[in-house]
């Protein structure tokens, strides 16, 4: 029996969609569970996000087997008028950089060095 994640309770500073995306970015074929588990998301919701991104022309897919292959449209610009002109690409670069700084951080050790 498969473990459905623990929700987050309060507001985040970033979506589920943006989440997903990421996701996507990361590994074009990523499997659905798979994105569920790293957005600490349910299957059902991440169907429905992903519906909701290829709706909106954010996201489009190909069938590969068993599976999909997801292409993300990195020039489609964010929908909120606060973010007039913010390309998909800039989010998902901004989003990118912070995970490779998290990453980085957590490979120093408290002592300020490296492991190893």
């Amino acid at each position: 029996m498969r473990v459905v994640p623990e929700p987050h309770t309060g507001w985040t500073f970033i979506t589920n969609h943006a989440r997903v995306l990421a996701v996507i970015a990361d590994d074009p074929n990523a499997r659905i569970r798979d994105i569920a588990a790293h957005c600490r998301l349910t299957e059902r919701a991440v169907q429905k996000i992903i519906s909701d991104l290829e709706q909106a022309g954010y996201l489009s897919h190909t069938r590969a087997g068993r599976g999909n292959t997801y292409r993300i449209e990195p020039g489609k610009v964010l929908r909120h008028p606060a973010e007039a002109g913010l390309s998909v690409a800039s989010l998902l670069s901004l989003l990118v950089q912070a995970e490779a700084d998290r990453t980085a951080q957590s490979r120093v050790g408290a002592d300020g060095n490296r492991p190893g």
